[in-house]
């Protein structure tokens, strides 16, 4: 059965923030109606020139709103006439504040796109620029306003805590803001000091503290109780929702669902396999055009991978991995497959294993990692 969820790599930025380690370019100087045109070559290999029915599909990067609005209107109409969005599906693009005015925004939702998912991070100037962020907060509250006014309804905005010089003060300001503005759905994610960043570069060097761990976790007990509050289920670790509002395509991958991946550097997951595309740019483009893909790396998922990451992944949900849809996948339970780890982790108040489903535990929510490490299979 072919996968029913896409994501396209728009791989090109305005500016590169200090934390962000995905696959991207500055804009300027680049072969971007190369790299659109071989995006949709991609695609319509992959599907041989028939019309996919998918449930959902995300557009994410990089800045997909880094592009022209002819070039972005070219992409959505690609995928446009090479899918057929399901009655109810999902079609995400990633927006940066500051880079999408009232024309871009209308001609997406003409296009089809129904959420949009925008890369606010805070509501501090400071803040932001301590970030390498060039938008501000200003700018992030004027581009939501313009999404409501083209009619999208469904808005999803990204915040970040454990940030250089961020205080719980801040932070809770961020939050109030955040609701003031009606936003349907938030991702919240601590800061990661990734390689190949320019934080990683100054936290080599002595000039970049983390914040203390426990601090991080107050922040993040504050933005659950502030938000439960307020209404918003708390549906994964990272991710809170009004209801209805949860994200479909990012479900996806928490299920350990197969999905295509099309772009430079972009994931995909296809008959058992994870796959990697080339990430050069120039690379990338005589792949597809020469040999009509770019993926560079294939990995076949192993029955126990596949069980471990059902755990990983699963756990992640408030509803948890589900024992009756384990053994259909897999032809038996977890209890089975992980005898030691489910009860180990029940008794330390980590996990629940209730209704046919195993679920963290608040304590286990705060400790998710080290919760996840216990699912490896020797």
């Amino acid at each position: 059965m072919a996968p029913t969820a896409m994501y396209v790599h728009i791989p090109f930025c305005k500016q590169i923030c200090y934390y962000c380690d995905f696959n991207k370019f500055y804009i300027d100087n680049q072969p971007v109606t190369e790299y659109v045109q071989a995006l949709k070559q991609e695609m319509t290999y992959a599907f041989q020139d028939k019309v996919l029915p998918l449930s959902s599909i995300y557009i994410g990067g990089g800045t997909p709103t880094a592009l022209s609005i002819e070039d972005l209107e070219t992409v959505l109409t690609d995928i446009h006439e090479n899918t057929r969005l399901d009655k109810g599906g999902e079609f995400t693009v990633e927006v940066n504040p500051g880079e999408a005015d009232a024309d871009k925004l209308l001609m997406m939702k003409k296009l089809g796109v129904n959420r949009l998912s925008i890369g606010v991070q805070a509501f501090q100037n400071s803040l932001l620029s301590k970030i390498g962020r060039t938008h501000s907060a200003e700018e992030a509250q004027e581009t939501i306003a313009l999404a409501k006014k083209a009619g999208f309804e469904n808005i999803s905005i990204d915040l970040m805590f454990g940030l250089p010089g961020q205080t719980m003060e801040m932070w809770e300001e961020t939050i109030q803001t955040m609701l003031a503005l009606d936003i349907p759905h938030v991702s919240a994610y601590s800061l990661k000091i990734e390689e190949k960043t320019m934080f990683y570069n100054w936290y080599r060097q002595g000039a970049l503290e983390p914040m203390p761990e426990d601090e991080e976790a107050q922040m993040y007990e504050k933005l659950t109780s502030l938000l439960f509050d307020a209404g918003y289920d708390a549906y994964e670790i990272s991710n809170f929702a009004k209801k209805g509002y949860e994200s479909q395509h990012n479900q996806v991958y928490w299920k350990n669902e197969e999905y295509f991946g099309f772009g430079a550097g972009a994931h995909g997951y296809l008959d058992g396999e994870r796959y990697m595309n080339t990430a050069p740019l120039n690379h990338y483009i005589k792949a597809v055009q020469h040999e009509k893909t770019a993926v560079k790396e294939r990995h076949s998922v192993s029955l126990k991978e596949k069980m471990e990451e059902e755990m990983f992944m699963g756990l992640r949900m408030k509803k948890g991995v589900d024992d009756k849809r384990f053994k259909e996948k897999y032809g038996c339970s977890y209890l089975e497959v992980f005898e030691n780890a489910v009860p180990a982790l029940i008794k330390q108040g980590l996990l629940i294993n209730t209704e046919g489903s195993l679920r963290l535990t608040e304590k286990g929510r705060l400790l998710g990692n080290e919760v996840f490490e216990q699912f490896l299979l020797d």
